[in-house]
């Protein structure tokens, strides 16, 4: 299906973007675009987007990537703004906008996608995915909450430290990623990152010992070396020269754009920042230190036995590894095995065969400690405690930075895994995006003309098909008794492969002079031809390490050690088990990874590389060619032109877009979903960019849905709206029914509660008529809250009715006795302990001749005479008393309190009248809250009146002062219809005398014989006898 370049511009994108995001001078930012699927027309678009700079073009939804080697400003914060929700096409093409669309789709249809970066050694495919996780880390968690951002810093921060310990230089890549990653992260149902988990394959050991020309170790040793402090180094017995250590040699002198210095401070802050704790840090190292100095040790023969040239740098390893020396020395030079008698003996190495070992050792070193660093990640960055009922579904976008296809001068067991690697990725490519969508369009009767395209099916059969794919010949070899060569290894691959279209070898065919006999065979690779040389493939297969060294590790003083050799725990004996071969491992791990991105939806980076010398102004058109033959780009280009963008289920369309038509919302009444469907594209006008299978609708160009999405989207919070305020009416609906019924139970429940308390106050009280107490001791229930202020005044009656049938026995002369105490009650309001309540109240103690025998004869005279001459009709008060006088000096004297004077009068004269004090001047009365018996009246004329009550001979230690206070309050109350003002005071009382301000204290005195007033700068002090 061919269309014209307007017909595809108008399909492809809305009316003018194109002209907006690009100028023609730039080339078309889609292959899709093309006037013509053709090789020429592709690299020259290719070739100008290069030269221009734009190092980013669409194909549909895989973009290709070239590398600019160079630092392009298209990646600041600005961009990312710029991309931040918009559509694919909406922007120029770029990394960016195919991460925007993996995590738009992974957020509004909560499916798990994944991104598969692809591309040879060299063509950016590590950059690229540090732009996507630097993108998706931008964009997520705008509320900045701590533990989001927290997991966002160590998945970024990871890639520093598995960069430094999992890359190294290579001849046509100075950071090349020396083993395959594949980063899960795992998002909540708001599209925050909550975790993730990193799956590493195949790390690249055996470039631990040795390096190709030009190359170097990993990253790790020489930032290291290069890096790391003087304090550093000296603890792990270091020099600062990499050209001093055999297994760093070779790289010490090759030319790299990578600053070891500052990518050592980096690693070591990333490390903190992930919770590498200081110990683990310090391990990491000095595994690194033990590696180095492994690869200096030297081993000599003196004809019997084989020993260890220098013994101090074995010292120095069994240090850095926390192991005893002769431990150490013991595991390079010798190896224990098990009898078939169940005897264990101790068999010696030869030079060559400790030197294996000895390789072997620092290689699985390396090994485990790479692993053990993706696992304490992992550990940091897991997901805990998520429960999808509770937090929403858990989706999943997966990153897959994996090594690109390599061609070397010499392709080793390593280069035959990685290629193997991208042939499983290719047919991945291949299954996905080519054979499964043309098979989909005929399955569901789409009008389609079939585009060829190379199936690489057959390659990856030729690799791991059981019993006859050169893994399941060369585990065969490694298991076979006897000792097996590499080169028998090759003439078993050649008898079995030997019809194989993809396979040949010298011996097959003798006239190809570029391989050697007996060592190298070919697998003719969707990439292209690769010479494999067979040496060394039996080795590194079985991947052999001695048990000894296991077990030497394990039993390290170092926890970090222990737990990197978890196998080392087994003894001699026990290890009976052949472990799987690290082809079959690797095999296991890629359907593995296969299957995992099989089951989500794929975006694809097809990453490029433009020249082999690095240069960010060559373009090679021969090799640039040859990469989009292999990855299959104009093969994509085809099917995509011919095909269609989206394809959805009918269900499942008319679920996410029936909001956008009339006649399908909220349900459609139509046979069936597909009409209900067709209602939607008719109304929109979409009837020509669409085609309708057996059970699917099918979208030509992203526009369309874009339209769709743009509508539905402006709809949603319409019907937000809506459905919140039925929502709402019906919970305010079901809330007023359920108050009303609240409100009946708990009219019904108060009703109950009040009868209830009234019967069982009545129960409690019927019978207080006839109690001593008249019910006094019954126990009040407890009232509902309704009824607290009736209980308050049905107590306050109680109380009344009780004291009217206690005062109703009292005698009528005994009560002005009581209401008396009763004044006295209040005005004290219990203030003051005692007041002389529990005693028989005589009143007029001057003329009661068994209070005052020797007075109460000439009182009684002179009483009458004051009663005759000033009318007063009843006595309230009187007694003798100490009082101070206007001389400031104490004086015994006589107090009458009637009912209009208080007299004051001289006892030793026969009561001579001193001074008469009208009541009516009398303001108020002051007292303390002591047992003394001081009593201050406060007159009018601020002259007032300070004395101290005397007891009489009836009984000498009563408490007068409740008495007068109590008579003169109720007189008070009762005549002059007004309270008296009491004051009582804990410290002292304050008076004036002759209108000067006055205060009284009371003190105790030793020896003080009775109570007298004594003169003191502030006014006076009442003493008391201390006893």
């Amino acid at each position: 299906v061919c269309l014209s370049v307007c017909q595809l511009v108008c399909l492809v994108l809305p009316d003018s973007t194109m002209a907006e995001l690009e100028g023609l001078e730039f080339g078309k930012s889609d292959f899709v675009l093309l006037d013509e699927v053709t090789m020429e027309q592709f690299m020259e678009n290719l070739k100008l987007r290069f030269e221009k700079g734009r190092i980013y073009t669409f194909i549909g939804e895989v973009v290709v990537s070239v590398n600019p080697y160079k630092q392009m400003d298209m990646y600041g914060h600005e961009v990312v703004e710029a991309y931040r929700g918009r559509e694919l096409y909406e922007n120029p093409p770029h990394l960016y906008a195919l991460a925007d669309s993996a995590y738009k789709a992974m957020k509004r249809r909560a499916k798990d996608t994944c991104i598969v970066i692809s591309g040879e050694s060299g063509a950016g495919k590590t950059e690229a995915s540090k732009y996507i996780m630097q993108y998706i880390a931008a964009i997520t968690n705008p509320s900045q909450q701590a533990e989001v951002e927290s997991v966002k810093n160590v998945l970024l921060k990871s890639n520093c430290v598995l960069e430094a310990f999992g890359n190294a230089k290579t001849n046509r890549n100075d950071n090349s990623s020396r083993f395959g990653k594949y980063m899960d992260i795992n998002f909540n149902f708001n599209g925050d990152p909550t975790g993730g988990h990193i799956n590493n394959y195949l790390l690249e050991k055996s470039r631990v010992i040795k390096q190709q020309g030009g190359e170097r170790n990993f990253h790790s040793f020489y930032q290291l070396l290069l890096g790391g402090t003087q304090e550093m180094l000296a603890s792990l017995h270091l020099q600062k020269d990499p050209a001093a250590y055999t297994y760093t040699r070779e790289g010490a002198v090759s030319q790299t754009s990578n600053d070891d210095r500052s990518s050592h401070k980096a690693v070591l802050s990333a490390m903190k920042v992930i919770g590498f704790s200081p110990q683990e840090v310090d391990t990491v190292y000095r595994v690194l230190g033990t590696i180095l100095h492994l690869g200096n040790v030297q081993f000599e023969s003196d004809g019997e036995s084989t020993c260890v040239s220098e013994e101090r740098l074995v010292d120095t390893v069994a240090a850095l590894t926390n192991t005893q020396p002769e431990a150490m020395s013991k595991a390079l030079l010798y190896r224990t095995v098990a009898t078939g008698g169940g005897d264990v003996i101790d068999k010696g190495h030869n030079v060559q065969e400790a030197s294996d070992a000895r390789d072997a050792f620092a290689k699985a070193l390396y090994e485990r400690l790479f692993c053990w660093i993706v696992s304490r990640i992992n550990s940091v960055i897991e997901v805990r405690d998520y429960n999808p009922a509770l937090h929403g579904k858990n989706t999943v976008i997966g990153v897959l930075d994996i090594y690109g296809f390599e061609i070397f001068d010499n392709n080793s067991f390593e280069q035959f895994c990685i290629n193997y690697c991208n042939e499983k990725l290719q047919q991945l490519f291949i299954e996905l995006i080519l054979r499964q969508e043309q098979e989909e369009y005929q399955r569901e009767g789409i009008t389609w003309q079939h585009i060829e395209y190379f199936n690489n099916q057959i390659i990856v059969d030729l690799v791991e098909q059981p019993h006859r794919g050169i893994i399941s010949i060369l585990d065969e070899a490694c298991l076979s008794v006897g000792r097996v060569t590499d080169r028998l290894c090759l003439d078993s691959m050649d008898s079995k492969l030997g019809q194989h279209p993809h396979y040949t070898s010298r011996k097959l065919c003798p006239t190809e002079k570029s391989m050697e006999f007996n060592r190298d065979f070919r697998i003719r690779h969707y990439a292209g031809d690769v010479t494999y040389s067979v040496e060394g493939f039996i080795d590194k297969n079985r991947d052999p390490l001695f048990q000894d060294f296991k077990r030497l590790m394990y039993n390290s003083s170092d926890p970090v050690l222990q737990e990197m050799w978890p196998d080392g725990q087994l003894g001699i004996s026990e290890v009976t088990k052949r472990p799987l071969t690290a082809a079959t491992l690797f095999k296991n791990s890629m359907i593995a990874l296969v299957e995992n991105l099989a089951c989500k939806e794929p975006y694809y980076v097809r990453c490029v590389k433009p020249n082999d010398v690095k240069s960010p102004v060559v373009f090679e058109e021969a090799r640039c060619r040859h990469q989009v033959e292999y990855l299959g780009l104009l093969e994509n280009v085809r099917v995509r032109r011919a095909g269609f963008a989206y394809r959805q289920p009918y269900d499942r369309f008319l679920q996410r877009y029936k909001m956008t038509c009339e006649y399908t919302w909220p349900n459609h009444l139509m046979d069936t979903d597909r009409a209900a469907v067709e209602s939607i594209i008719t109304q929109h006008g979409f009837q020509d960019d669409v085609a309708y299978g057996l059970t699917k609708l099918f979208v030509r160009t992203p526009r369309t849905l874009f339209t769709l999405e743009q509508e539905r989207a402006a709809l949603i919070p319409i019907l937000v709206l809506f459905l919140q305020k039925v929502w709402r009416g019906a919970l305010a609906r079901m809330r007023c029914r359920r108050m009303r019924a609240i409100y009946t139970i708990m009219g019904a429940y108060k009703r109950h509660k009040v009868k209830a308390h009234f019967r069982e106050v009545e129960h409690r009280f019927a019978n207080v008529r006839n109690m001593p107490d008249y019910g006094r001791s019954v126990q009040w229930p407890e009232p509902p809250a309704v009824l607290a202020l009736f209980q308050t005044n049905t107590q306050l009656l109680y109380r009344r009715w009780w004291a009217r049938q206690i005062i109703k026995n009292i005698p009528p002369s005994h009560m002005a006795e009581v209401r008396a105490k009763v004044a006295a009650l209040g005005a004290l309001q219990g203030e003051r302990p005692a007041w002389g309540c529990n005693r028989t109240w005589e009143r007029d103690y001057l003329s009661s001749a068994g209070d005052s025998p020797q007075y109460s004869s000439s009182f009684a005279k002179v009483l009458k005479d004051l009663k005759n001459k000033d009318q007063f009709s009843s006595v309230l008060f009187s007694s003798l008393v100490r009082k101070v006088n206007r001389f400031n000096k104490s004086s015994d004297r006589a107090v009458l309190l009637t009912d209009i004077y208080l007299y004051k009068l001289e006892p030793r004269k026969n009561f001579k009248l001193l001074k008469k004090i009208s009541l009516d001047t009398v303001t108020g009365l002051s007292v303390t809250a002591g047992s003394d018996q001081m009593v201050v009246l406060h007159t009018v004329a601020r002259d007032d009146v300070l004395l101290c009550l005397q007891s009489g001979a009836l009984s000498p230690n009563e408490d007068r002062v409740g008495e007068l206070l109590g008579t003169l309050a109720d007189h008070f109350a009762r005549v002059k219809h007004k309270p008296l003002q009491v004051t009582v005071r804990s410290t002292g009382l304050q008076l004036h005398m002759r209108g000067k301000p006055k205060s009284v204290t009371v003190e105790t005195k030793i020896g003080q014989p009775t109570a007298d007033f004594r003169k003191s700068s502030q006014g006076f002090v009442l003493l008391l006898p201390a006893n």
